[in-house]
């Protein structure tokens, strides 16, 4: 609920004068339908922000059938493909709260707008966008006690204009923070940064020297712009502790940036197994394409982790097909990765690189040898 756009105004209860309400926060059971390694981070804000309004908040995961009826329910969402337990979550609570409101935020909420209301009508509020009350709160980490790393936004949408990205719909306008450190728990160890682009912050150098003053782990997870990299920024980054450095290649257009930025980082000291990169296919790439980017990486002595497309429609994962793919080759790059990657990634392994520089075809390259028994 804490991605998107501002297309929706304040739905209830934001505004409003009542006090103490009770708020029921919810987010599907997790699944191989509904998977995340992070908490909801936006229902956290949420409860954040009711708690200092003096309301009641709980956090659920999946279904509630015991207590009082809460004045509104809040329903989070992942991508699109993982729609389904979703609704599971409404249909549940709209019939067992028939007056209660529900609100209902998040990547597939925003997306897909009218996917939802053709199920639920108006029994439902889709909130698109970013709910700004809660946008510089702390998230109500207590209700994750198990949790113990910062999540946040320094900046919001991204410069660039990729067509693959639903980040243009998410978060069109650029807007970045001019200091994190009051998003940053005092207990927390680690910082998590979901920045679609940081790099691209004015603020970037002032960001990275509380980062530094902070001493803290960061993970810049949704990787940083190669094409941004300087060498002033590459010393400063290295200054903090940042266990694995992330990067793409979502294109041949990226190429000579992208080495530029890894023989910057290895030149400073970075190990090369620590540079990981997303490496995009079944946009409109082909196989071939795919492999030679393949191939670059493994050369240059990094990891290469491949990221398969997903349609922003709600369709179950894994079924949209790029024209120049067929399913074949898209399960043939899935079982690679199982069979002869590491965590679904390719390390620069000898074995690896023998495999895939020989290789003359795609086919070639990911067929694997037959299961001796």
């Amino acid at each position: 609920m804490d991605n998107t756009n501002t297309k929706q105004s304040n739905a209830f209860p934001f505004g409003s004068n009542k006090r103490n309400l009770k708020v029921l926060l919810v987010e599907p059971p997790r699944s191989n339908k509904y998977h995340s390694r992070y908490p909801p981070l936006g229902l956290l804000k949420l409860a954040a922000y009711h708690h200092n309004r003096g309301d009641q908040v709980e956090l659920i995961s999946g279904f509630s059938n015991d207590g009082d009826d809460p004045d509104v329910i809040y329903v989070t969402s992942l991508f699109t493909y993982a729609w389904e337990p979703v609704h599971e979550v409404i249909r549940f609570h709209t019939a067992k709260y028939k007056r209660t409101p529900v609100i209902v935020g998040g990547i597939y909420a925003s997306l897909c707008r009218d996917h939802m209301n053709e199920t639920f009508g108006d029994r439902i509020n889709v909130w698109e966008g970013l709910v700004p009350e809660i946008e510089e709160i702390m998230p109500a980490y207590w209700l994750v006690p198990e949790w113990k790393a910062s999540i946040l936004f320094s900046s919001r949408g991204c410069i660039r204009k990729c067509p693959f990205c639903s980040v243009t719909q998410l978060e069109p306008k650029f807007e970045a923070k001019e200091s994190i450190k009051h998003l940053v728990h005092s207990d927390h160890k680690k910082v998590v940064f979901w920045d679609n682009n940081f790099l691209a912050s004015p603020h970037r150098e002032s960001i990275l020297d509380e980062l530094q003053e902070l001493r803290l782990e960061v993970d810049f997870n949704q990787g940083i712009d190669a094409r941004l990299l300087t060498e002033e920024l590459a010393v400063h980054l290295c200054t903090l502790k940042i266990p694995v450095v992330r990067l793409a290649y979502d294109s041949d257009s990226v190429r000579e940036s992208l080495k530029n930025a890894i023989e910057l980082l290895k030149g400073l000291g970075v190990d090369r197994r620590r540079i990981i990169v997303y490496c995009l296919y079944n946009y409109d790439d082909t196989p071939e394409g795919f492999l030679e980017r393949i191939k670059n990486l493994i050369n240059w002595g990094v990891v290469s982790y491949p990221m398969r497309y997903q349609s922003l429609k709600p369709e179950p994962k894994d079924s949209y097909v790029c024209p120049s793919w067929t399913k074949q080759q898209l399960e043939m790059v899935a079982q690679a990765r199982r069979v002869i990657g590491y965590g679904g990634a390719f390390p620069p392994y000898e074995g690896l690189k023998k495999k895939f520089t020989n290789a003359r075809t795609f086919e070639e390259a990911f067929k694997l040898r037959p299961h001796r028994v």
